[in-house]
């Protein structure tokens, strides 16, 4: 009877611990550098997730050994996310038989050279993620593209990126819109239609409105009280010359706390010049705002960078019967910025891509400086006005002539600001304030680092080139500035997490293949035996 009694009450426990095991979720990362703990900020966007969440993981069927690692750490990472949140729905879908109707959403293929048992094969897979929440849907990829690093180091910095990438996908598409931001127009500034697909993509977080500085010249005060209505103003590439009037309007603007980025070009380079007659004449652009931004500790050099890390164009370079033969060369007007991840608007990006870009001085030791881009150490500057040729690619180079080191092309500057037209006459009148406190601006020397091409009339996503069908980090980088403008740092934060992986040293791997085999299968069955040697042995001790 008693033993009866301690078996009722051993099954009870066990289905009680069965009860509690399964309502209960408990993990441990054991990791040295926490790579499957989610970050504060993630923790933080999960804990008010309310809606559900379907994300679509194209990173399937047979991959390379590096990439089903890449595939295996989404697995987990997202596994991790619906532990968290029971409104995150995920599944890994096949693209095999849906291929166009991929790259229709704009989720363009990777093909990779893929080289096992000493063959070199081709294979093209899709390292992309769609998440979707109600009628909004957003594109993630997977795979952080490099040019100055391997594959295998492009699939650490791809599984460093999960968290931030996952997450800021997440927030998009379920985030309330709180601030605002102007696009100034009036000045020639770059038209909407080449912005397109980062304006589109700032929209999702926050309220856009263009804004005009016509009307300085009429009611300067009304449209000083207008402007502070934003939180940030984004220049981009204005090509006619600014008034007293409008330059004390964004300078009284910044000093009573506005954010704002400039993206400048101060030479004219016309591009279709280039793409129609094989050349340009390159020559200065006065848009009158050297002492403004001087006061603000910023001088934009009227000369041209070139750069041996640059993008490929294509040029013609001969016929096969009637279909032309293009070949890629590297131009160096176009410079490949890598990131120098000195902060956290940087950090864990691409490449940049620029287009006749400008270098900049910084001034002012009152004003805290922190340069973001900076071309290699193999550039050179050119003066202008000069004529800039397609046919200088074929040129041999001097290389010596490079070695003038980096050039500062975009900065972030922080402090107190004080008024470019403090102790100097008023463009009009006007509750003047002097000296502000801790605001930001960023000034970027290249007017184009926003644009986006163009092909068939539409507008492409902003980083991709649709001639050599390269990716470049331009979208990314202008984003996170965009955020860290405007305060919004929290998902920003997660590009600082840093994750190493152990990966196998492949050239030794292949050249010890047979060894390890031999090794992995001959020695269990060697133990297996012994041991069963053994114990017949004793056995027998035992029993004869």
């Amino acid at each position: 009877m008693i033993a009866s009694k301690k078996n009722i009450i051993l099954v009870i426990f066990v289905v009680a611990i069965n009860v509690v095991c399964t309502q209960v979720s408990i993990r441990w990362d054991f990791t040295k550098d926490q790579k499957y703990s989610l970050s504060t900020p993630t923790q933080h966007l999960l804990t008010n997730l309310s809606q559900d969440v379907f994300i679509q993981v194209f990173l399937t069927d047979d991959l390379p050994f590096d990439f089903e690692r890449l595939r295996r750490e989404t697995l987990y990472f997202l596994t991790e996310l619906q532990a968290q949140n029971k409104h995150i729905h995920f599944a890994f879908v096949s693209p095999k038989g849906k291929e166009q109707e991929l790259i229709s959403k704009g989720l363009s293929p990777s093909r990779l050279t893929v080289q096992e048992d000493g063959t070199v094969s081709e294979r093209i897979i899709f390292p992309w993620a769609l998440i979707k929440s109600g009628q909004k849907t957003k594109k993630i990829n997977l795979l952080k593209n490099s040019f100055f690093e391997d594959e295998s180091r492009q699939i650490e910095n791809s599984v460093q990126n999960l968290e931030f990438a996952f997450a800021n996908g997440i927030q998009q598409i379920t985030a309330v819109k709180k601030q605002k931001i102007a696009v100034l127009k009036g000045n020639g500034q770059l038209n909407d239609l080449y912005q397109y697909d980062w304006l589109k993509s700032l929209g999702e977080n926050y309220f856009l409105a263009p804004f005009t500085l016509d009307s300085v010249a009429k009611n300067p005060k009304q449209t000083l009280a207008q402007l502070k209505d934003f939180d940030l103003t984004i220049i981009s590439k204005p090509t006619e010359a600014f008034s007293e009037q409008e330059k004390y309007v964004l300078d009284q603007y910044t000093v009573h706390g506005g954010a704002t980025l400039w993206l400048l070009d101060l030479v004219h380079t016309p591009k279709d010049s280039l793409m129609q007659h094989g050349k340009l004449l390159a020559y200065q652009r006065n848009l009158n705002l050297t002492d403004y931004l001087f006061n603000y500790g910023v001088r934009i050099q009227k000369h041209l960078i070139r750069d041996l890390y640059a993008a490929k164009i294509p040029l013609a370079t001969g016929k096969i019967g009637n279909n032309t033969q293009y070949d890629e060369f590297l131009w160096d007007y176009y410079p490949v910025i890598k990131s120098n991840q000195q902060h956290v608007i940087n950090q864990n990006i691409g490449e940049v891509r620029l287009e006749f870009a400008n270098s900049l001085d910084t001034l002012n030791p009152r004003i805290r400086k922190t340069v973001l881009l900076q071309s290699s150490a193999l550039s050179k500057t050119q003066a202008v006005p000069t004529y800039v040729s397609l046919a200088s690619i074929t040129e041999t180079g001097d290389v010596a002539s490079y070695q003038q080191g980096s050039k500062i092309i975009g900065v972030l500057l922080e402090g107190d600001f004080t008024s470019a037209y403090q102790n100097r006459v008023k463009p009009f009148a006007t509750k003047h304030l002097d000296k502000g406190s801790n605001n930001k601006m960023v000034v970027i020397a290249d007017g184009d680092l926003s644009s986006n091409q163009i092909s068939k009339g539409k507008p492409l996503e902003l980083g991709l080139d649709k001639w050599t069908q390269s990716y470049f980090a331009n979208k990314e980088f202008l984003t996170n500035t965009v955020n860290y403008l405007l305060n919004d740092s929290g998902l920003i934060q997660l590009r600082a997490k840093k994750i190493t992986l152990d990966f196998i040293n492949k050239p030794k791997a292949y050249q010890e293949k047979i060894y390890w085999q031999w090794l992995n299968l001959g020695l269990p069955l060697l133990l297996l035996s012994l041991v069963g040697l053994l114990n017949f042995l004793r056995r027998k001790k035992n029993y004869s």
